[in-house]
């Protein structure tokens, strides 16, 4: 008779400075290892060009966001750069880990922190990964070379990654972005090991 294992392997939290790269880093690592699920958050910032509504992100008013998290319908929420919310929708991850897909959720440190707290009241076991930048000079010139932000928002955003480089030691493995495919590929080797997956 065939012995069937329970689906294994933690919820993995993937969080660095802004502008690190954690994006970038992720979708290298689903475009070489499609079996990898990576949560979509709810937010209540606007789209950026290209940007798509539940592919990207659920673009959601203050009023959506704030009646589903009066639900009890996210993981986490976290106020991002004092501009706009971000959630992690509880129920597709819960879905997504029960049958042993392995699952990621890229968030910011607020997020990583609020996980912890809930994690335990929901029995979730995790993971918690951090994405360091090579040197701060380096994710200065990574946040200023997208053009994403204005001037004061760059300089709001690096004064929040000095906070979030200097957590660091809260996390349970640390790995450095020098090129994006050496960090997509560390971050499969610890999926790999954390879910039992053979090549």
């Amino acid at each position: 008779m065939a012995v069937v294992q329970e689906p294994r392997g933690r919820l993995m939290v993937l969080t660095g400075p802004t502008a690190v790269g954690k994006g970038t880093v992720e979708a290298a690592l689903r475009a070489a290892h499609p079996r990898v699920w990576v949560s979509v958050s709810a937010t209540t910032r606007a789209p950026r060009p290209g940007e798509i509504d539940g592919v990207n992100y659920y673009f959601m008013t203050e009023e959506q966001f704030t009646e589903a998290e009066q639900r009890g319908e996210f993981l986490e929420t976290a106020l991002v750069h004092g501009m706009a919310h971000y959630g992690t929708p509880l129920e597709p991850v819960e879905k997504h880990l029960a049958v042993g897909i392995p699952t990621i959720l890229e968030i910011d440190l607020q997020g990583a922190r609020r996980v912890k707290e809930r994690a335990a009241e929901l029995g979730l076991e995790v993971l918690y990964v951090f994405v360091a930048p090579p040197s701060f000079d380096e994710l200065k010139r990574r946040l200023i070379g997208r053009g994403t932000e204005t001037p004061e928002q760059q300089a709001r955003r690096l004064e929040t990654a000095k906070v979030e480089l200097a957590s660091e030691d809260e996390f349970d493995v640390t790995i450095v972005n020098n090129t994006v495919n050496e960090c997509a590929e560390e971050l499969w080797k610890l999926i790999a090991d954390e879910y039992g997956i053979e090549e």
